[in-house]
């Protein structure tokens, strides 16, 4: 399986593209009556119990799971915390508890559920039990159920005549039969085995190694289906994990160039039959052996590659390239129908302007598939005015992305809040299910565990912790969150200098940090040079706490936009985490630049490569975007004329990512004898001040040795006096 490709900004109307990366279905309540809900049922009676303790023989487990509500009784030691459980044998959607309690009762207690017995999470939370009977509504799923006791009621243990789960049972494969649309022009469904399907889904971003681990996680969200991007020789366990949860998959096949960086090549769809030759040889292998699995619920051909291809091509050339494609999808639809004739076929692209080339091109795909994030309800309108004759799916969606936001004050995309990001997922499912008969469910965009730039905006997971939209996702699918544990929320988060914070010094941040539940945080602060340099990775800065909500961040050296990150943790495996740019800009230098637009020369230049021509005079312009930039050779040489004998004190030299390991400063009266002022062998770019104390005409820098394997370049070379 091929993971997500990296998040990007793609042009065009109604785009609505991945993220590294970067999902609807309307409900079937909306497309026809629902199947009957399975009943209630008893789970616990007779099943496996164990507890932490029992006071004595005649008080075991067992004898709050046999039925009898006033004839046995299980009993604990009389300290804290205690608790008991019950093996349900297989997983089970669980609807409520009941704990009938004797005289020494839980005050303080939690109803917990797992999976494995051993990774809990809790369903419910009780404070002020007055005993008796305690009737508790839960949502969630696990096989193992337990009362955790956190407070008695007095000084003897905890003690239930009976502790009943109730529920509907879980764990098994997805239902069997095949998997239709049906339904007429306005009126589909999604069928599997002839009873509606709504997908409620996530894209999937884990290892597929990790899939035992994650989900359990996914399917106690209510979601049923996953998404990924390409399907081949290691996708069966991820399969196999789905299907022992009971989710599907809609398994994907990836078609070049795909929808932005990293996608690869730009194929000619016209005269290219080799590449599609190959391409539909691959599939249809991987379409045989994944026909009859349990968990797959359809076939999914190429991700946005009809707007992909423009930056491939333009003009006539791009309108044959974009009919061809979507010639050769259908091309691919037939050969996957001819081997299942089970499991539907469909096609992602996110741009609606794809589908006038799908119903012109490919009639034989079953449904349309759309990523759409921030203008995910005009998905509806473009359908309808399109006058389209098939359903369609989201297939990523969520938040507003990178490319749908305005700049802030910075020039950077301006991220939305966690509490605005929970708001978007909770838009894009009102939108699917708004579209009755017509959307036939969502995989929204992202169960991803990546804690970096593209995982913050988008993961609901990014490195194992919970956020707001992992809430609101949640709700969307299973109807509710009560009884969890929610993330710490953040608001009014502020930078300040937020436009020129000093490389190397501190400026500070501030915000509004609650948690709902009253838990004691945490915090962790972030800095992504995304922006500065393209790296995507968080790394944690150097900070300290200054009170009140504020907190003292050490700027990078590098120079540039950063984005700064606060990720408040509860300690139950939930964060917020909110972001705002910073502007780091060159620590301010008194006195005057005497270098400023003076005659600047130096042993070479680059005529021509990226931003260049790069002349030395670039490096004393007083801009800092603009650069000098030398040869690829060692040693090099850059040098300021003057004018006249001047008092230098400091230098500023700002560099580009090309810089200088070893360097000298050297001064001179007449520009042909110099004397070295100052040496280092261990420059690491980014900004050097240094002090000098001489008087001179001319000012050079020597540059012995290069710290990249490019030459040595200066946005700055500052003389102050």
């Amino acid at each position: 399986m091929s993971t997500a490709p990296s998040y990007r900004r793609p042009p065009g109307r109604r785009a609505v593209p991945l993220l590294a990366l970067g999902a609807l279905v309307a409900s079937s309540l909306a497309l026809a009556a629902p199947p009957a809900q399975a009943a209630e049922t008893l789970l616990s009676q007779g099943k496996p119990a164990t507890a932490s303790s029992q006071e004595g023989d005649g008080y075991a487990p067992s004898a709050a799971v046999d039925g009898n509500l006033t004839g046995t009784r299980w009993a604990s030691r009389w300290s804290d915390p205690q608790w008991i459980q019950v093996d349900l044998g297989q997983r089970s959607d669980l609807s409520r508890a009941v704990l009938t309690w004797e005289g020494a009762y839980g005050k303080g207690y939690q109803i917990q559920a797992s999976d494995n017995g051993t990774d809990w999470r809790t369903l419910k939370t009780v404070t002020g039990g007055d005993g008796g009977t305690d009737e508790i509504a839960v949502s969630g799923s696990g096989r193992y159920v337990r009362m955790l006791g956190t407070e008695r009621s007095g000084g003897y243990g905890y003690s239930l005549w009976e502790f009943q789960v109730y529920g509907t049972t879980d764990g098994t494969p997805p239902a069997a039969g095949a998997v239709k649309v049906t339904g007429s022009q306005g009126d589909w469904q999604l069928t599997v085995g002839g009873r509606p399907y709504t997908v409620k889904g996530l894209t999937w971003g884990p290892a597929i190694a990790d899939a035992p681990k994650y989900m359990p996680d996914v399917k106690s969200m209510g979601v049923n289906t996953i998404r990924t991007w390409g399907t081949d020789g290691g996708t069966k366990p991820l399969l196999d994990s789905a299907a022992e949860h009971g989710i599907r998959v809609v398994n994907g096949f990836w078609l070049q160039p795909g929808g932005g960086p990293g996608s690869g090549g730009c194929v000619d769809y016209v005269t290219d039959t080799t590449y599609k030759n190959n391409m539909l040889t691959e599939f249809a292998k991987w379409v045989e052996a994944y026909k009859s699995h349990p968990a797959t619920l359809m076939w999914n051909v190429g991700n946005e590659s009809v707007l992909g291809l423009q930056n491939c091509y333009g003009g006539a050339e791009l309108e044959a390239q974009r009919n061809a494609y979507t010639g050769f999808v259908n091309d691919v639809a037939k050969k996957i129908h001819s081997i299942d004739p089970d499991h539907p076929v469909t096609s992602t692209d996110a741009w609606t302007g794809a589908w006038p080339y799908y119903k012109r091109n490919a009639p034989d795909l079953d449904l349309y598939s759309m990523n759409s994030y921030g203008d995910i309800c005009g998905v509806q309108e473009d359908w309808e005015e399109g006058g389209y004759t098939k359903p369609y799916i989201i297939t990523e969606g969520g938040p507003a992305g990178e490319w749908e936001v305005p700049d802030d004050a910075n020039g950077v995309p301006d991220e939305p809040t966690d509490v605005q990001k929970a708001a978007g997922y909770t838009k894009a499912w009102d939108c699917v299910t708004g579209h009755r008969g017509v959307a036939l469910g969502a995989t929204l965009f992202h169960y991803g565990v990546e804690h970096d730039f593209g995982g913050i905006w988008f993961n609901l997971v990014p490195d194992g912790l919970k956020r707001l939209s992992y809430y609101a996702v949640k709700k969307a699918y299973s109807g509710s969150t009560s009884g969890d544990n929610t993330p710490p929320v953040i608001t009014d988060m502020a930078v300040t200098p937020a436009a020129s914070a000093a490389a190397g010094e501190e400026f500070t941040v501030r915000a509004d940090v609650r948690d709902p539940d009253g838990d004691p945080m945490s915090y962790k602060v972030f800095l992504s040079g995304n922006y500065a340099s393209g790296d995507k990775r968080l790394v944690e800065a150097e900070w300290r706490a200054t009170g009140n909500g504020t907190f003292a961040v050490k700027a990078p050296e590098k120079l540039g936009v950063w984005k700064v990150y606060i990720q408040a943790e509860d300690g139950r495996g939930n964060a917020g985490i909110e972001t705002k740019s910073v502007k780091v800009v060159a620590p301010p230098v008194t006195g005057t630049n005497v270098a400023l637009n003076k005659p600047t020369t130096a042993s070479s230049f680059q005529p021509s490569y990226g931003d260049c021509p790069c002349e030395p005079a670039k490096a004393t312009d007083g801009r800092a975007d603009t650069r000098w930039a030398s040869d690829w050779s060692d040693p090099q040489w850059i040098q300021v004329d003057l004018g006249a004998a001047t008092a230098v004190r400091k230098l500023q030299l700002v560099w580009d990512p090309a810089y200088a390991k070893s360097y000298e400063v050297q001064v001179s009266d007449n520009g042909t004898t110099w004397r070295t002022v100052h040496t280092t062998t261990a420059g690491n770019g980014d900004i050097d001040t240094i002090d000098v104390a001489a008087t001179a005409r001319h000012v050079r820098l020597h540059l012995t040795a290069r710290g990249t394997g490019w030459g040595y370049s200066l946005h700055e070379f500052g003389i102050y006096s």
